[in-house]
């Protein structure tokens, strides 16, 4: 799980990083205000990539979409955006799981059936 959903937070770490240069754009924003966001969002994308097997990593990753999807009322692109990779989170979540419980079933499967050499 943890490969799919660091993938999926690096591709945000992007996505967000130039979403702050569209939202530079927009007279109503300060560059600092527009950084500071920007800056902290993609912090912890980069934080959750480690966080995501800890307990509650999930959930902020969810926090993060959530977000994401609502940071299109700034840069409108974002709505589309934000539900691919929430999107995404999921199938990075669903589809992990399913990795890790094979491996685990593989790995409980194959201690079983070695002979012990002693």
């Amino acid at each position: 799980m943890r490969t799919l959903c660091s993938s999926t937070l690096i591709g945000e770490f992007f996505v967000i990083g130039f979403a702050g240069l569209v939202a530079m754009k927009d007279p109503d924003l300060s560059t600092s205000t527009v950084w500071t966001v920007s800056g902290i969002a993609m912090f912890l994308c980069l934080l959750l990539c480690g966080l995501v097997t800890r307990p509650g990593g999930v959930a902020l990753g969810w926090a993060l979409q959530i977000a994401l999807i609502a940071s299109g009322f700034i840069v409108s692109t974002m709505f589309i955006l934000g539900v691919i990779f929430a999107a995404l989170w999921w199938a990075s979540v669903h589809y992990g799981r399913k990795v890790d419980e094979a491996k685990a079933r593989f790995a409980a499967q194959s201690d079983s059936s070695t002979p012990d050499a002693a």
